[in-house]
């Protein structure tokens, strides 16, 4: 069962599991909808769950989708073109004081509130190549990555509510897994790949009252183990394969 709310992606998906007919299902859904789309299916449970989070390079390669800030497209970053809340929506009409925080919160950027005062100053922003400019003018580069990578993060995970979707999926994968199976996840930045570190901690202890308590009184039962307790991350050679690679780790737990 493979899902996704990209139209893109799961058009690829469909050319390159159409040998497999018949045994694969690919449903245009966000991953939070999997209980339902298991009774859907008639399933009860399922063995291994892989959850490769945030945006792939398909999307950031395609400049109509405005993910990137190397090439001029819309202020889209859009996942699902159907979701009403643009990029453009946020940049142009959103308060100053609501814009830097959610630069600072989802893209940890230090001059949070230099580039807000700047986008406002600018508005209306009509592209990502105005954006990436008018960002770099209040932050000077410094070091390889560009200035505006921490704002174009925070605008894609607000624009798609990737953050709470993470929250809302963990839970829910560890109650369709069957025992023994595992949840594996892909993540490409820390505030996704800190979700999943707390959620693996917490849910592996049987215990989460607070370390100085003399008496358990939570009641909370470990649901699974962890199976990598610090992250897979990329070879030099997968690395020199695909440089995207570079910031990505994968964490495992196996239901109990």
């Amino acid at each position: 069962l493979g899902l996704d709310v990209d139209p893109q992606a799961l058009g690829l998906a469909h050319q390159k599991l159409a040998p497999f007919e018949g045994r694969v299902w690919i449903k245009k859904a966000s991953y939070t909808s999997l209980p339902g789309q298991l009774v859907e299916l008639g399933w009860v449970s399922v063995d291994g769950i892989l959850l490769d989070l945030g945006a792939s390079s398909m999307q950031f390669d395609t400049p109509e989708r405005g993910f990137s800030f190397l090439a001029d497209g819309p202020l889209d970053m859009r996942f699902d073109p159907s979701n009403p809340l643009t990029a453009a929506e946020i940049v142009n009409e959103w308060p100053e004081q609501e814009l830097a925080d959610l630069l600072f919160r989802y893209g940890e950027e230090p001059a949070s509130r230099r580039i807000a005062r700047a986008i406002l100053a600018a508005r209306p922003v009509g592209g990502t190549r105005q954006l990436a400019g008018l960002i770099e003018r209040v932050k000077p580069r410094r070091g390889p990555h560009h200035p505006a990578t921490q704002t174009f993060q925070a605008l894609r995970i607000a624009v798609n509510a990737e953050l709470d979707s993470l929250e809302k999926i963990l839970p829910l994968a560890v109650q369709v897994l069957s025992p023994g199976g595992r949840l594996v996840i892909i993540s490409f930045q820390s505030l996704e790949d800190r979700l999943v570190k707390e959620f693996f901690r917490r849910e592996s202890k049987d215990c989460i009252c607070p370390p100085r308590q003399p008496i358990c009184t939570c009641g909370h039962k470990a649901s699974i183990k962890e199976i990598t307790r610090r992250p897979i991350t990329p070879t030099e050679a997968e690395i020199n394969q695909n440089s995207r690679a570079r910031s990505a780790k994968l964490r495992v737990a196996e239901k109990l």
